[in-house]
């Protein structure tokens, strides 16, 4: 048996009154812990600097969503196995990235790979919940795939999804949200691809390709990063006969303006119901001014198995982040989690975060700040310092985020950590100060110095 301590007393060995973590051995010896101290592989820690930067991102979304009049809501971290690997939900693939575990009565338990799959949960268990639902939820996921640059195991993902809307209005809502969200963070060279799972199933039926058709569309997923001859070899390998794939393949290379494609869809498979709901978006997509990003791209797939119809992939120019926003429309999945007949709509937009501070970073997009202090309050002496603490409670109920010394550092010392944090402004008090019931406030950008009365600090700083 190994036993992991460190919580009992402290150690009067240590500096800090703290003692080092041990194990136990069952009945042998004491062994410290050594300090070989890593993160597991494919997580991070967010200093100030990030995580600062990375809450602004974050605030940009939420109030975006909120403009579009979605609300929040947040689900546990983890499910069900049941749930997570139900037939109707992510599919097999996802599965074999998904951490789980069996608790201590026994039950299998596996943490989220995705915020829709809760979603659908929430929903399916909540009938009374007024349609259009509009849900933004910002959370992390886990998933147990290859770490390389833009792809984590633990992750956050920011969703908005419209439940009970069948309409393409609900695609373009969402797409109308996802372009203004990129103006403001700065963005302009993206594009949106755009695809229907109604088209390429029905392109699957053009090809004589009838069985097969979810690992024919895992595979064709693929297609753009391995290229035709691997794509072929594994399609020849789960039984699919090279002149079909070649057909296939034909039709996916259809390029020209969207309109052009949809025609050209139309000599091939008719009347479809995915053309009908692509062609809806882009009458949508010209009202709401996103019109000209689109790229319908056939053989886009998603990876995941809920979809069923609209797909899409925002992405960027660089070619080892690519994707930076996804999702689609799944009106199947809610409804067999509420075992009823009758679909219930949905669609669903993620946006991948860590994607985008990514690329913002590699274009110097990032700005740093290692403070959100905008105020210190500098006590030459001691004697001031309950001067400062007053001063300082003021500000702070005024909705002025701020700072009181508090190491008795010389004002040299003290203007200097101001200064490498950040702060913009610095009120000075010294016994002078004190007796005339007047301020020295610095502003640490332009190096100017005023005197100011106590009472009227606010009003140069607000």
């Amino acid at each position: 048996m190994v036993r992991i301590g460190g919580c009992g007393p402290p150690d009067p060995c240590s500096n800090h009154g703290f003692g080092p973590y041990y194990i136990f051995l069952k009945y042998k010896q004491l062994i410290p812990l050594m300090a070989n101290l890593e993160l597991v592989r494919g997580t991070r820690d967010f200093l100030p600097e990030e995580k600062i930067f990375r809450d602004r991102i974050i605030s940009i979304f939420r109030t975006a969503f909120e403009n579009y009049g979605f609300v929040p809501i947040e689900t546990p971290a983890i499910e069900k196995w049941e749930t997570l690997s139900a037939k109707f939900a992510g599919g097999a693939s996802i599965l074999e990235e998904t951490y789980n575990f069996d608790d201590r009565a026994g039950r299998k338990i596996g943490l989220r790979y995705d915020l829709t799959v809760p979603l659908a949960r929430v929903v399916a268990m909540n009938p009374n919940l007024i349609m259009p639902f509009k849900r933004y939820s910002i959370d992390k996921v886990w998933r147990y795939e290859e770490f390389k640059p833009g792809r984590y195991r633990e992750f956050y993902q920011c969703d908005c999804d419209i439940v009970g809307v069948k309409s393409m209005l609900a695609e373009s809502e969402c797409f109308s949200m996802a372009v203004n969200i990129f103006s403001k963070l700065g963005f302009d060279d993206y594009i949106i691809k755009l695809n229907n799972r109604k088209i390429l199933s029905a392109l699957l039926d053009y090809a004589g390709i009838k069985t097969k058709k979810d690992e024919v569309f895992l595979i064709i997923d693929k297609l753009d990063k391995m290229g035709s001859d691997e794509a072929s070899k594994m399609l020849i390998e789960i039984g699919i006969k090279k002149e079909k794939i070649e057909k296939l393949f034909k039709t996916l290379q259809i390029k020209g303006s969207s309109e052009k494609i949809l025609v050209e869809l139309e000599k091939l498979i008719s009347k479809n119901e995915g053309i009908d709901e692509l062609r809806e978006i882009l009458s949508y997509g010209k009202l709401m001014g996103f019109g000209s990003r689109i790229q319908i791209s056939l053989s886009l797939v998603r990876g995941l198995s809920y979809y069923t119809g609209t797909i899409f992939e925002f992405s960027v120019s660089e070619s080892k982040i690519g994707t930076i926003t996804a999702g689609g429309r799944y009106d199947s999945m809610i409804s067999k989690f509420a075992g009823k007949e009758n679909e219930i709509p949905a669609f669903g937009i993620s946006f991948g975060i860590e994607r985008i501070i990514d690329v913002m970073k590699k274009r110097n997009m990032y700005k740093s700040e290692s403070s959100l202090t905008k105020v210190f309050t500098a006590p030459i002496l001691d004697k001031v310092l309950p001067d400062a603490i007053v001063i300082a409670e003021n500000l702070r109920k005024k909705g002025i985020n701020t700072e009181i010394e508090m190491l008795s550092r010389t004002l040299k010392k003290q203007l200097e950590y101001a200064d490498k944090k950040g702060i913009e402004y610095v009120v000075i008090l010294g016994e002078k100060e004190i007796s005339e019931k007047m301020a020295t406030v610095r502003n640490m950008k332009t190096k100017e110095e005023k005197k100011i009365n106590f009472n009227d600090i606010y009003s140069i700083i607000k």
